[in-house]
C-alpha cells in the first residue's frame, strides 16, 4: 500500500490508469474535466494500452463506449452535470444491452441557471436509467469506489453499468492523503475481462440495438431489473473481498454512532464527512445524535437501511437535489418508501440543502439536529416534513 496526496478527480484518474482499460471515449465537461485529461496523458506517455477517442459530445462519448464495449471491450468515460442529461438518452440502452461500463461522474449541479459547483441533480435526474450508484464521501472512496465498480458491473450475475460520484469541487478538486494498491494488486483484484457475445464474434453472429415491439419489449426489460437485484449480494461480496485486501471495508451505508442513538441524519456523499463532526459535538453535550451515509443509491437497500433506522424516534433525510415533485427529495421519498414497506413507523423530515454548491456547516447540522430533538418529543402529526435549509430570506 502506497500513500499519496491527490484530488479526487486524480484518483479517479489513477484508478482508471491501474484498471488499464481496453478504450476510453469523453469529452470535458467542469468539474470533471480532469479525469479524461489527467487519463489522456497515461495514453500519451504508454502507461496505458487504452484506445482513447476524442469525441465531439457527450452524447457521442457514450455511444462510442457503447459500440466499443458491444464489441467485447472494457470501456470507460468520465463526465458531469449537462454531460450526463447528455449521455441520458444513450444510458438505459447500454443497461438493457448489459454492458458493463464504469464512469466516474463529478456531481454538479444541472442548468438552468448555470452553475459548475456541486448538488447531486445531475445523478439523480439519470437514477432510473439501470445503472448502478455509488457515491463517494472523500478521495480515498472515490479511488476505491471505481475499482470495486469494474468487479461489480463485470459480474456475470449483475452485467450492467456503474456511476461512481464524486461532489464537484468538494471532493474532485480538494487534495488529501490516500492509500492506493499497486498496479499488480488493482490487476488481480479486477480480472482479466470476459466479454459475453460479443459484436466481433464473427463465428456467433448476432443482432445488437435492433427493434423491439410488443412481442418482446417487456421480457428484455426485466432482465435489468433481475440484475439490480442480484448486483446487492455481489456489491457486498466485493466490498468484504476489497476489505480484506486493503482493510477498507465497503457495504450499502456506513454507519456513525448509530447503534446507541435516537435521532439520525440520512445523507449522501461529502455531507457525511461534516455530519460526523457535528454528531461529535452534540455527543460530547449528550445529545445521543447518529449518521447514516448511504453509500449505494441503486440498487437501493431498502430493507437493510429500514432495518438500521428502526430503533430512531426522528430522522432527517437530507437532499442535496430536489425532485419537485412537491413530496420531498428523491432519497427522502426512497427513504419513506423503505420504512414503509418494510413496516417501520419513524418520524422523518426532509431537508433540502447545498443546492448549486451552497455550502452547509457545522452549525446548519446542529440546527437539523436539535429540531430532530424536538420532533422526538412531539406527539402531534408532523405538519412542514419537507424543509429547505440555508435559502437566504
Amino acid at each position: 500500500m502506497l500513500k499519496v496526496a491527490k484530488t479526487g478527480n486524480e484518483a479517479m484518474a489513477e484508478a482508471m490508469r491501474q484498471i488499464n482499460p481496453d478504450v476510453v471515449a469523453a469529452y470535458p465537461i467542469t468539474p470533471a474535466t480532469e479525469i479524461a485529461q489527467i487519463f489522456s496523458k497515461f495514453v500519451s506517455d504508454g502507461s496505458v494500452v487504452t484506445e482513447m477517442l476524442r469525441v465531439e459530445s457527450e452524447h457521442s462519448a457514450l455511444s462510442a463506449c457503447l459500440g466499443a464495449s458491444a464489441a467485447g471491450s472494457r470501456v470507460m468515460t468520465a463526465t458531469s452535470s449537462q454531460g450526463l442529461i447528455l449521455m441520458s438518452e444513450i444510458m438505459p440502452i447500454v443497461s438493457a444491452l448489459r454492458l458493463p461500463i464504469v464512469m466516474p461522474e463529478v456531481n454538479r449541479a444541472i442548468s438552468g441557471p448555470i452553475n459548475i459547483h456541486c448538488d447531486h441533480s445531475d445523478t439523480m435526474f439519470v437514477r432510473d436509467a439501470g445503472w448502478i450508484q455509488i457515491f463517494s464521501e472523500d478521495t480515498q472512496e472515490a479511488y476505491d469506489n471505481v475499482i470495486q465498480a469494474v468487479r461489480i458491473s463485470e459480474h456475470t450475475d449483475v452485467r450492467l453499468p456503474s456511476l461512481v460520484t464524486t461532489d464537484g469541487f468538494i471532493i474532485s478538486h480538494a487534495m488529501s492523503d490516500i492509500n492506493i494498491l499497486s498496479d499488480e494488486e488493482v490487476k488481480n483484484f479486477i480480472g482479466s475481462f470476459k466479454a459475453i457475445s460479443p459484436l466481433l464474434d464473427v463465428d456467433n453472429p448476432k443482432t445488437i440495438g435492433a427493434i423491439d415491439l410488443q412481442n418482446y419489449y417487456f421480457e428484455h426489460k426485466l432482465p435489468v431489473a433481475e440484475a439490480m437485484n442480484k448486483a446487492k449480494n455481489v456489491i457486498l461480496e466485493v466490498g468484504k473481498e476489497y476489505g480484506k485486501k486493503t482493510g477498507r471495508h465497503y457495504s450499502f451505508f456506513d454507519e456513525y454512532k448509530l447503534d446507541d442513538a435516537d435521532i439520525a441524519i440520512v445523507c449522501l456523499g461529502s455531507t457525511a464527512g461534516t455530519a460526523k463532526e457535528a454528531v461529535n459535538q452534540l455527543r460530547a453535550s449528550g445529545v445521543k445524535a447518529g449518521l447514516l451515509k448511504l453509500r449505494v443509491f441503486r440498487p437501493f437497500p431498502a430493507q437493510e437501511i429500514a432495518e438500521k433506522l428502526a430503533s430512531m424516534k426522528a430522522i432527517a433525510v437530507l437532499d442535496r437535489s430536489d425532485s419537485y415533485s412537491a413530496v420531498g427529495g428523491p432519497l427522502f421519498t426512497e427513504i419513506t418508501s423503505a420504512m414503509y414497506i418494510n413496516a417501520t413507523n419513524v418520524k422523518t423530515i426532509n431537508y433540502i440543502y447545498g443546492l448549486g454548491g451552497r455550502d452547509i456547516k457545522v452549525a446548519d447540522l446542529k440546527d437539523i439536529y436539535n429540531d430532530l430533538n424536538t420532533v422526538k418529543e412531539s406527539a402531534a402529526n408532523l405538519k412542514d416534513i419537507i424543509r429547505y435549509i440555508g435559502v437566504r430570506k
